[in-house]
């Protein structure tokens, strides 16, 4: 047993004003991040030699365990829970996948490592540099260990880059936003704009993320590009990546659900939203990947307020919903069927490129997935 003498307070999912005060960075927003668990009780450790049944049994009564030694204690501790559940969940269909993943995430975030004056304390362990400019004001706390893998796959994106083949840029994406790892709607979107013969004075860009699509409407022309997201990690990043450059001047960013502060009536508005259906509460990493009743039905009732006579919606979505079983609803085409506001001007698709050979999910349903692109028109 190990005992942490941290100073009790915030514990997973919370927040004291303390931290609150002190969690901007170079803007007036909070960024969203793991939180530090400041705990000042006794945890179970697990080195080299630890007993792996009784440590996942102590996961399964949600007792915390603290990794000590070395970081490849906790690599090796998550693989023993990765095979403890795939017995239990043999990932045969995608929504046994989704339960396998929902409790492996619950049972891997009370694996724990203790952070240091910025650094983990175990030997061999990365260095993360998101624990200096996400913590500048905490030296001593413990973070679950399958955040901490976040941070550093985060790290490693954010410091190298990510390439986007349809746009000049790399992306630099900022900790616990999205970006695009497969680009065949970014593709459909960047040939429709290599048509598109409307007015290019401004576009809203709903759910800018890391960016891209703004990027590609600055690549085809548009003056203007105003960007919102509700994810302030969006927004932070966003502002360190462009401020100094042209960009800056070509893409206005507003932190806010769907439209935030822009009011204005445009020519074009782009959304790239969730592709699946909620089945649970969403935190901020979940906005960027399913979405929630309300979200069509509020998208298109302000889309109509924004948008010009002549003008159009492009959305990018996917079947994905539907091949998988997880809905038999179709956001876009209920809006078309039973909204009254839209009527279709264009519709395209493209095959999604298989799944990698390599991935250990059973993926047979990315055979028939087509990445879709809906351009509406007001009625």
């Amino acid at each position: 047993m190990s005992e942490i003498n941290i100073d009790i307070g915030t514990s997973i999912g919370g927040r004291s004003l303390a931290v609150m005060k002190n969690e901007m960075i170079n803007t007036d927003l909070k960024v969203n991040r793991p939180e530090p668990i400041k705990l000042g009780v006794e945890i179970e450790s697990f080195i080299r030699g630890t007993d792996i049944q009784e440590t996942i049994d102590a996961l399964l009564a949600a007792e915390y365990i603290l990794i000590e030694e070395f970081y490849s204690n906790g690599l090796a501790l998550l693989y023993e829970l990765l095979m403890y559940l795939k017995k239990k969940h043999p990932n045969e269909s995608f929504q046994e996948q989704r339960e396998f993943r929902s409790e492996y995430r619950k049972l891997s975030n009370l694996i724990l490592i203790q952070v240091k004056e910025h650094k983990l304390t175990v030997k061999k362990a990365p260095w993360i540099g998101w624990l200096e400019k996400l913590y500048p004001e905490t030296n001593d706390f413990l973070l679950p260990f399958p955040q901490i893998q976040g941070l550093n796959s985060a790290w490693q994106w954010y410091s190298n880059g990510v390439i986007i083949p349809v746009i000049r840029n790399k992306v630099h994406p900022y900790y616990g936003v999205y970006f695009p790892t497969h680009f065949e709607h970014l593709q459909l979107f960047d040939n429709w704009l290599k048509r598109y013969e409307g007015p290019k004075k401004s576009a809203i860009d709903v759910g800018i993320g890391s960016g891209v699509l703004s990027l590609l409407l600055v690549k085809h022309g548009f003056q203007k590009s105003f960007g919102t997201d509700v994810n302030p990690n969006a927004i932070i990043g966003l502002k360190e990546s462009m401020e100094g450059t042209k960009l800056s001047r070509k893409i206005e960013i507003d932190y806010g659900y769907l439209f935030g502060k822009w009011e204005k009536q445009t020519e074009l508005i782009v959304f790239n939203p969730p592709w699946l259906p909620a089945s649970h509460d969403l935190d901020r990493l979940d906005e960027a990947i399913y979405y929630n009743d309300k979200l069509f039905p509020d998208f298109f009732e302000e889309a109509k307020k924004r948008l010009l006579p002549e003008g159009r919606i492009v959305l990018l979505f996917s079947n994905l919903g539907q091949i998988t079983n997880v809905t038999k609803e179709h956001p876009i085409e209920k809006e078309l069927l039973n909204g009254g506001r839209f009527e279709l001007d264009k519709y395209l698709k493209k095959s999604v490129k298989a799944a990698s050979e390599k991935t250990k999910r059973n993926q047979h349903w990315r055979s028939t997935e087509e990445v879709e692109l809906w351009v509406l028109k007001l009625k």
